[in-house]
């Protein structure tokens, strides 16, 4: 008889890893607390259930999450097996139907011979039991009060109020300088000032902005959070009047362009996110603005004309742990190696990103339980950088992250061609890595 994996909930990265496990030599149980609960996002009783969009986003190898989807497809994802098997028109976006795609995964998953599902909301793990927690990002409360007392892993967050990322080799450096306010310090901060005309302008266009619609859930979480000054978002905080973001993450003052001697009228500055310094975060810039209006007004900062987002800002409820520290780059716990974690909860964001940490965790669940090495990744490999990123982090404040190329580790030569003839260089190694390092991985062509 094959030893049984417990699985946690049955989203895209539960159901992702209930299938790699199966997929490595285990039998797998999976609990699912629908059809008996709901989560505030959550309404039929399938699984996988696509709740924000029904786009998985580019499928192209100039894409980090394109990249991220051809090596789930080398890896058998049942999640990207799903995806093309009912996927709809949309370009160069891999874009499905979301009740097909539900339906599939929910047939693939009941007709598995290896797999039990027990339809309960569970609040906690067996003692001894290999389990993979997927639970998401909308947590019950007794899971969630599981995780941070039972397992140890501290205070969750309830609230992703993330500025957004920008890469940093689309900063126009013509117009943007590194300096420390009053030359205090070394000079972290990257720094684009704007004239008053500049700022008028961007001031016009930040205030009457259309924001993002709120999930009522999300709502409600804002309202508890409306005391504090540092989840306010940067549109809000510059209703409140001309000169607050000057004042306040815009204050120039101290901070003199070292191209004129002068402090501008304002000045954002930008903040390093990785230690590589491949990515920078506008700081202050929390938002819930929709992602093409920051794309539209935030370009509208001196220096950041061709910006390129890495992450939009983003304001909602969203259950993930500090996991720096707390997981090992497989997503198990270090001081519990049989309890691993998949999906948002772990730190990435996004559908496809969920997926890919459930493939990651559901192989390393499979082979702790048969007493063999874990499985780590590359982090030439999409799946390996997010993997590393999640168990130590960044520069600062670890926030929920999407599969980007600054994830990567640099080729270590320039590529001629811009910008795309890189991203295809690095999805190059990329998928060479994976070919040349899983072969118990049960990759494939």
């Amino acid at each position: 008889m094959k030893p049984v994996v417990h699985v946690c909930g049955a989203g895209l990265a539960g159901c992702e890893a209930a299938w790699q496990a199966v997929r490595a030599g285990a039998r797998v149980r999976l609990f699912e607390m629908k059809p008996g609960t709901y989560t505030p996002a959550h309404h039929t009783p399938g699984f996988a259930e696509l709740v924000c969009s029904n786009s998985l986003r580019s499928d192209q190898l100039t894409n980090a999450v394109g990249l991220l989807k051809e090596e789930l497809r080398r890896m058998h994802s049942l999640i990207l097996e799903a995806a093309d098997a009912t996927r709809v028109p949309a370009g160069s976006a891999l874009a499905v139907d979301r009740d097909r795609f539900s339906a599939y995964v929910t047939d693939r998953i009941r007709s598995c011979p290896d797999i039990e599902v027990t339809e309960r909301e569970v609040t906690g793990v067996e003692p001894d039991a290999v389990t993979v927690i997927a639970t998401g990002p909308l947590t019950s409360a007794g899971m969630a009060e599981f995780i941070s007392r039972d397992l140890g892993c501290g205070s969750l967050h309830f609230f992703d109020a993330a500025a957004p990322i920008v890469s940093a080799d689309s900063v126009n450096m013509e117009v943007a300088y590194f300096a420390s306010r009053y030359d205090k310090g070394e000079a972290d901060y990257l720094n684009c000032p704007m004239t008053r005309e500049q700022y008028d302008a961007f001031y016009r266009e930040l205030i009457s902005a259309r924001e993002a619609e709120l999930k009522e859930f999300d709502r409600e979480s804002q309202k508890e959070l409306r005391v504090f000054e540092g989840c306010m978002p940067v549109e809000v905080m510059a209703r409140r009047g001309y000169d607050t973001l000057r004042y306040g993450p815009l204050k120039p003052v101290g901070l003199k362009d070292p191209r004129t001697g002068q402090e501008a009228w304002a000045v954002v500055q930008l903040r390093r996110e990785d230690r590589a310094g491949s990515m920078f975060n506008l700081v202050g810039f929390q938002t819930h603005l929709t992602f093409p209006e920051q794309r539209r007004v935030f370009r509208m900062i001196p220096g950041l004309e061709n910006a390129e987002f890495l992450r939009y800002g983003v304001m909602h409820r969203n259950t993930y742990l500090r996991s720096p520290g707390l997981l090992l780059p497989t997503y198990a716990m270090r001081q519990r190696p049989q309890v691993f974690f998949a999906g948002q909860m772990t730190g990435v964001e996004g559908y496809v990103e969920s997926a890919g940490s459930g493939l990651v965790a559901g192989i390393n669940a499979a082979r702790t339980l048969r007493g063999e090495p874990p499985l780590v990744f590359p982090e030439q490999t999409m799946l390996g950088a997010m993997a590393a990123y999640v168990s130590r982090g960044g520069v600062g404040e670890f926030t929920p992250m999407n599969a980007n190329f600054g994830l990567l580790p640099p080729l270590g030569s320039r590529v001629r061609g811009g910008k795309a003839a890189r991203y295809e260089k690095l999805s190059e190694r990329a998928l060479e890595a994976l070919r040349g390092s899983m072969p118990a991985a049960q990759e494939t062509e």
